[in-house]
């Protein structure tokens, strides 16, 4: 028993203490101004980006693809064409449709059509990239739906019965941003141009309306340009390209508005040696020398360390990268991020969909077509999703290659033809293949490439990793 008291006694003072007071904190050093500097960086950097992708988006012209003003979206007509080279790695399953929701002025209601059991998804993601909601197929399911979206903190005390409460449709769901910017990337699935109209009619469908409008025939948000802001550089190319100085003081500008997540205290507290503090702007040019000294070269090893870590942030399998966990939703795991951040922007989650890529044949060599390829799909070894599934062919800088086809993509709607035992050949090669497995083909440049495999609502096999797709074996 005394022990037990003792024990208790003990808990009682350390929940009671606070750490050691600012007098007694000892000074920082370069070394450790540094490392906490890098680990800053990979904090921050999905923050940045994704401002500097929110203000490049609302600053060009609605007509330039997928921007325009907040509260309302945007939508491509059709997959994009053979030399479009704005965005790398682009998909040829779904037609795009891309939204700012800006709750600086309260919540906002977005309503989606009826998809008649067509495929879509509406991921929407903070201003950390992380996923916090995806309404969508395999969710929410594809009957009519509105969801109205809060910021944070708004109302927490409204309860079951809130749609009545605000005159929104029975049903009405709720999610709560944690952000108040979110950016919603959705998709829509499409078999194909002649599948365009059909699909057309749904993302008209998908609505925005401000909560404090709804019901009232308001006009859309006009386009407004703001001259100061740079729309020719792309957000990657300004982020990696800027000083400690103007990171860290902008990331400080950002964390004002933008909350850190529940689990970000342990890092919020170390940054709090350096100046950088939650509601407080940051000098770097006024902060200690050790501080100053060591956030110079930050950026530069913090970008270093995720060139190093990004050959191995997913599994290898059969030579292709399975990125199947920490994804869309990262936790802690700030380098991961940082990482998927900047090599592809706005990741769903592996329910919704995983993307494999390749890494060479089944030797490990680099892909090139100067050589044949084949994919051989054993007979019941299919992808096993509950959605649909693609493979993509892209040069060596992840851009569509232009061929006699104008095919860039072989994906599960198409009518390919299975061999005689049920298994499915998938053809990666140059000239056009002998007989009728033209439907089978992938034309490959003359040279490098890469490929990319989608998996559209993955199931459990995909996910723990019991299936993976087959290596890319040589044709001699």
């Amino acid at each position: 028993m005394k022990r037990l008291i003792s024990a208790l006694g003990v808990v009682a003072v350390l929940a009671g203490f606070s750490g050691p007071s600012a007098a007694e904190t000892p000074a920082i050093t370069k070394e450790e101004a540094h490392e906490i500097g890098v680990n800053a960086y990979l904090y921050f950097y999905p923050l940045i980006t994704m401002d500097l992708t929110r203000l490049q988006s609302l600053n060009l012209p609605p007509d330039e693809g997928l921007s325009g003003p907040p509260n309302k979206f945007f939508n491509l007509p059709a997959f994009p064409p053979a030399d479009m080279r704005q965005v790398v790695r682009p998909n040829f399953d779904t037609l795009y449709s891309s939204a700012w929701l800006d709750l600086t002025d309260g919540p906002v209601v977005v309503s989606v059509p009826d998809t008649d059991g067509r495929y879509y998804l509406l991921p929407m993601l903070d201003m950390w990239t992380d996923v916090i909601a995806s309404p969508g197929w395999r969710t929410t399911g594809t009957k009519a739906g509105t969801f109205l979206i809060t910021p944070p903190d708004w109302r927490p005390e409204l309860k079951d019965g809130f749609a009545k409460e605000l005159g929104l449709p029975e049903g009405t769901q709720r999610i709560s941003a944690s952000t108040p910017w979110l950016w919603v990337i959705g998709r829509t699935k499409t078999d194909g141009p002649s599948d365009y109209p059909a699909v057309h009619k749904i993302q008209a469908g998908y609505k925005i309306t401000p909560l404090a409008n709804w019901g009232k025939d308001v006009p859309a948000p006009d386009y407004k340009r703001d001259p100061s802001f740079n729309v020719k550089t792309p957000p990657k190319l300004q982020i990696d390209s800027m000083a400690a100085d103007k990171y860290f003081a902008y990331a400080a500008e950002l964390l004002k508005t933008n909350p850190p997540h529940f689990t970000d205290r342990p890092i919020i507290a170390r940054m709090k040696r350096l100046g950088i503090v939650p509601g407080e702007s940051f000098d770097l040019s006024k902060a200690p020398e050790a501080v100053q000294a060591g956030l110079k070269d930050a950026p530069k090893d913090a970008q270093a360390l995720m060139a190093w870590k990004f050959p191995t942030v997913a599994r290898n399998a059969n030579n292709w990268s399975m990125n199947t966990d920490t994804v869309g939703v990262y936790g802690n795991y700030y380098l991961k991020r940082a990482i998927m951040t900047q090599q592809g922007l706005g990741a769903n989650v592996p329910e919704d969909a995983v993307y494999p890529l390749s890494l060479g044949d089944k030797d490990g060599k680099p892909l090139d077509g100067n050589k044949n390829y084949r994919i051989h799909f054993a007979k019941g070894e299919l992808p096993p999703v509950q959605g649909f599934w693609s493979v993509t062919l892209y040069d060596d800088q992840g851009f569509q290659v232009p061929n006699s086809l104008n095919r860039f993509a072989l994906s599960s709607w198409m009518d390919m033809k299975t061999n005689p035992d049920g298994s499915l050949d998938l053809l990666i090669q140059n000239q056009k293949p002998d007989g009728d497995m033209k439907a089978n083909w992938l034309p490959a440049p003359k040279g490098p490439f890469t490929l990319t495999m989608r998996l559209y609502a993955p199931d459990s096999a995909v996910l723990t990793g019991k299936w993976n797709p087959p290596a890319i074996a040589p044709v001699e």
